[in-house]
């Protein structure tokens, strides 16, 4: 298994390799290939479902353009207002590590995995059917898409537990980083001509498809994901919460990973400027809208694709970082000359390449630093990171557009020049985490072991 001990950058941390890895035993002559290639399939199967689920979905994708639409358009909501929307609307996003320690540390039905994704997606789709009746209020819409959020991020932190496991048991986490990605981007390439076409439509409809995207867990959790039955044990559940916290409160390698994405995402933010620029400059319909969406969705497919069957198994992380990184700022600053619709086609496209790369190399590393044991909780709180870095920015940056009267283009060079503060700190990052590329092989990944003997792993 391929742990990361948290003492990496040898700062003096007490607790050694073997005392944060969550050791494993191997049996005897070691797991066939095929017995790996169907671990890592099944695995593939809950994750892509799991994570197109809670991101299809979501009031930011599926719902986005009607939901915006309806507080622009039927509310008369101004640009910040609309920003705060959608920034609260996320607050559960942004405690999601709390989560993690339930779900890592307080089995459910006697599962660390399987029964959250399982609770969290029905209440996840009663919630959007009550969507469908919510009154079109700011407040009252606002309180239930909260709700929402809530049992998503029950799904989505099971989820994220669960794949940054696989991947470090299977040492594969630049395969699952770009399934994880192309899974994100079903919210562009679905969701995006979707939620333009239902825009158009009663609110109402945008509930109901919503209820059965977050059914797709279900079947995919009961099928393809197989958990031993975990005895409960009160007195030990409450021991086993505070060895989470205490954990991850000395995870260096961790905070060093989620300080650095925070300096990426944390620019000002054009997301909400973009919609109203589309509709009252570009003149944009919501079927229009919904195209951008599906292009920077689609080419964010192609470049995960690509990361994952040849980027990640050929160069090092820390490479990948640093390009990566680059395109997806310069990426943002192409916003900048955002001015007819010809070339909002190219720009769109341009967004899903070089975004798409930049996002999907730190979800690699997130899954390389996260302490074995504490998967779901280290994970959570590096992707809560990105959430808050994310959807404040963009509140930030439309408060800025409206108190300061900034042009839209200066916005949008200022967003991806503040990106780029982080490529320098690509080479202080530990390197047992980043000088390494991906097993490339699968009898790498899982040797075999002479007859009569065990190896375990830490």
């Amino acid at each position: 298994m391929d742990q990361v001990n948290e003492d990496c950058d040898g700062a003096g941390d007490s607790a050694s390799a073997a005392e944060i890895a969550r050791p494993s035993v191997r049996p005897a002559g070691g797991p066939s290939a095929a017995k790996h290639n169907r671990e890592l399939l099944f695995a593939f199967i809950v994750v892509f479902f799991g994570i197109t689920a809670v991101t299809l979905s979501q009031q930011s994708a599926i719902g986005l353009i009607p939901l915006k639409n309806l507080l622009k358009n039927e509310l008369h909501e101004g640009k910040a207002a609309t920003a705060a929307f959608f920034f609260w609307l996320g607050l559960a996003w942004y405690f999601k590590p709390f989560f993690g320690i339930f779900t890592d540390a307080f089995p459910f039905f006697g599962a660390r995995r399987r029964s959250y994704i399982l609770a969290g997606s029905v209440l996840s789709v009663a919630s959007f059917i009550a969507l469908v009746y919510t009154p079109h209020r700011y407040a009252a819409l606002l309180a239930m898409c909260i709700a929402i959020n809530v049992f998503m991020v029950i799904t989505s932190t099971a989820v994220g537990g669960y794949m940054t496991e696989k991947a470090q048991a299977l040492r594969a986490s630049g395969r699952f980083a770009s399934v994880f990605q192309i899974a994100y981007q079903m919210a562009g390439v679905v969701g995006g001509p979707l939620g333009g076409v239902l825009a158009g439509m009663a609110f109402g409809w945008t509930g109901v498809a919503s209820a059965a995207i977050m059914f797709l867990p279900i079947p995919a959790a009961l099928f393809f994901l197989k958990e031993k039955r975990i005895r409960v044990d009160s007195q030990k559940l409450l021991g086993d919460a505070r060895k989470q916290l205490t954990k991850i409160a000395k995870a260096k390698t961790m905070w060093a990973a989620a300080g650095f994405s925070f300096l990426f995402y944390f620019a000002p933010g054009i997301q909400t400027a973009l919609f109203y620029r589309q509709q009252n400059v570009l003149h944009m319909s919501t079927d229009q809208q919904g195209l951008m969406f599906f292009l920077n969705g689609i080419f964010a497919m192609a470049t995960a694709t690509l990361y994952g069957t040849y980027a990640a198994r050929r160069w090092t992380l820390r490479k990948l970082l640093f390009w990566c990184i680059l395109a997806g700022a310069i990426a943002q600053m192409c916003y900048a000359f955002y001015d007819s619709l010809g070339e909002a086609y190219v720009i769109e496209s341009l967004w899903g390449l070089g975004w798409a790369s930049a996002d999907m190399a730190l979800t690699d590393l997130y899954m390389r630093a996260t302490p074995a044991g504490s998967e779901a909780l280290g994970f959570s709180l590096m992707v809560s990171v990105r959430n808050l870095a994310l959807f404040g920015a963009d509140w930030l940056g439309s408060q800025a557009m409206e108190t300061y009267h900034l042009h839209f283009s200066t916005m949008a060079i200022t967003n991806g020049a503040v990106s780029l503060i982080a490529l320098p700190f690509v080479f202080l990052l530990p390197g047992l985490i980043v000088d390494r590329e991906d097993t490339r092989a699968q009898a790498e990944a899982i040797p075999p072991v002479p007859a009569g003997k065990a190896v375990i792993e830490e």
